[in-house]
């Protein structure tokens, strides 16, 4: 049984015949997660439509999940987690709080500071995107061994963290 080939090894060859003189090594695994990231942009699409979200409004709503009780952030915060402007996570909120999922509360440490929090049609929201996402996600690795996901993760964490080092 030969060895499986995907678009990938097909881009290769051909730059490889085309100019022998480049070592296009680095395509081998960078243009794979970049196919993989396209598809998996599909997915959460996929996940976040079927509960009536896009991926902004996942991110925020996520945020806000993940802070644990009360289910709040600053807008800073927000800021900070969702790498966006300050208007456009404005717009956001305003627009999350207009369907019923962030209400906007009184910082009781600052009067003219505000939290953004997580109502019961936010958290369930969001817990049904997020389990349709992992599910999306499972069937994305179905063909990998646990300890395959695992030096996967391991080896991606490797690339990844000299790359966010300094990010904001």
């Amino acid at each position: 049984m030969g060895r499986e080939r995907d678009d990938v090894d097909e881009i290769l060859a051909a730059w490889r015949r085309e100019r022998p003189d480049l070592d296009a090594a680095p395509l081998e695994v960078l243009s794979r997660v970049s196919r993989l990231a396209r598809r998996l942009d599909l997915a959460r699409g996929t996940a976040f439509s079927a509960q009536g979200l896009q991926g902004w409004a996942f991110d925020v709503l996520s945020a806000l999940r993940r802070a644990g009780q009360p289910y709040q952030l600053s807008p800073g915060r927000l800021l900070q987690q969702t790498l966006v402007t300050s208007g456009t996570m404005t717009n956001r909120i305003d627009r999350l709080e207009r369907r019923g999922f962030v209400e906007r509360r009184p910082d009781p440490s600052d009067r003219r500071g505000v939290h953004v929090r997580l109502t019961e049609a936010g958290r369930e929201v969001v817990d049904r995107a997020l389990a349709e996402l992992i599910a999306q996600e499972r069937t994305m690795l179905a063909d990998l061994s646990a300890a395959d996901r695992q030096t996967l993760a391991g080896l991606l964490r490797r690339l990844l963290v000299p790359l966010e080092v300094g990010e904001p």
